[in-house]
């Protein structure tokens, strides 16, 4: 019997078409199947009609079964299983219990600078170095006290004392010095950088005593880290001062460590606070090109890679425009990622530029070990 009403979007024969349209296409989106509709039964409906019509006749899509990580999968299905990627169970299989420790094939390339060497003279280590770095490892990437660390560590005296030892020798920053070389010619470049990128960051210091100031630029209280980096972003020296220290008064000191290390380097790029006077300073101290990068530059397409040309000309032909100015400012970005790295927590400098140098050389482990 007719009631009367709205008629029914899709008859009988649309739906028999539906039913077919799905069979044949079961990847598709309701959108797809209204398109496809339209196309061959000269109808127009919206998705939901389709949705609500695929239900009357008992069509439900169903997504593929999520499997477990590390179970077994057959072979049909492997197509269903999305790839993954970075740090898997079967990477850190003979690791610790915190993602943050060491993986065998991380504590391979950097175990030499922290084991005492064999046939030295003294009492036997009471406790594994490899595990006093992972605490070190601990607290970098959770910012927790000293105090705080879990009980299956050494305990937090051993930790720190060795800590301590490690900063007085520069151990972290010799491991950092190790694998951007060896980052470097993974990535078939020369071991020393030939250019280099300079900037300083201001960050929060706690009450714990110690050198502090205040940035009235940045509107913060506190320390300043100033950096050096490669054109690969990697870091090549580090000084931390008081934030109320002005960027070109506190880059003499961190390019001249730079230069010491790395006395390859030939060009220096900069923003404008290192201009003027810093930067002719600069370049007749240690002999380098000193390039100040300026903001209409820096915002739109960066500098030219062409030395015979004006620094805002158009680039010659054969030559790119690159940005010089982004890669430290990523750096940055990489060590806000520690906690410890948010604030500053240590009374002494030294100690705030070795956090610096242990980020650097933690990241630069995880690219080396999942590529080896």
């Amino acid at each position: 019997m007719n009631r009367g009403g709205r008629p029914a979007a899709l008859t009988p024969q649309h739906i028999v078409l539906l039913s077919e349209i799905v069979s044949r296409m079961p990847h598709a989106t309701l959108g797809e199947l209204a398109a496809e509709l339209d196309h061959l039964g000269a109808v127009q409906v919206c998705t939901a009609t389709i949705r609500r019509t695929l239900r009357a006749q008992g069509i439900v899509r169903t997504m593929p079964k999520q499997h477990a990580l590390g179970a077994s999968v057959q072979p049909e299905a492997h197509a269903a299983v999305a790839k993954r990627y970075g740090y898997t169970a079967a990477h850190r299989r003979e690791a610790g219990q915190y993602s943050t420790d060491l993986t065998d094939a991380e504590w391979r390339l950097v175990s030499d600078l922290f084991e005492r060497p064999e046939g030295s003279r003294g009492a036997p280590a009471r406790y594994e170095r490899r595990r006093l770095v992972d605490a070190c490892c601990y607290v970098l990437r959770t910012g927790c006290a000293w105090r705080l660390l879990p009980s299956s560590f050494a305990p937090w005296q051993a930790v720190y004392k060795a800590f301590v030892r490690w900063v007085a020798v520069d151990a972290f920053e010799q491991m950092q010095d190790r694998l951007r070389q060896q980052w470097r010619d993974r990535m078939g470049r020369s071991a020393e950088p030939s250019a280099a990128v300079i900037d300083a960051q201001s960050n929060r210091a706690s009450p714990q005593g110690g050198e502090c100031g205040y940035d009235a630029g940045k509107k913060v209280k506190g320390r300043k880290r100033h950096i050096v980096v490669d054109t690969l972003g990697l870091l090549l020296a580090v000084t931390v001062t008081a934030a109320s220290v002005q960027d070109r008064d506190g880059a003499a000191e961190v390019v001249a460590q730079a230069c010491r290390k790395a006395p390859t380097i030939e060009r220096l790029y900069t923003d404008g606070a290192y201009g003027g006077q810093c930067a002719r300073a600069i370049e007749q101290t240690h002999g380098i090109r000193v390039e100040v990068v300026r903001r209409p530059g820096n915002r739109s397409t960066g500098t030219l890679h062409d030395p015979q040309r004006s620094l805002w000309q158009e680039p010659a032909p054969g030559f790119v425009v690159l940005p010089k100015r982004w890669v430290v400012e990523r750096t940055h970005a990489w060590n806000e990622r520690w906690r410890r790295m948010v604030m500053h927590h240590d009374r002494k400098t030294s100690t705030s530029a070795a956090w610096v140098w242990l980020a650097e050389a933690r990241i630069l482990l995880s690219r080396i070990a999942l590529g080896s």
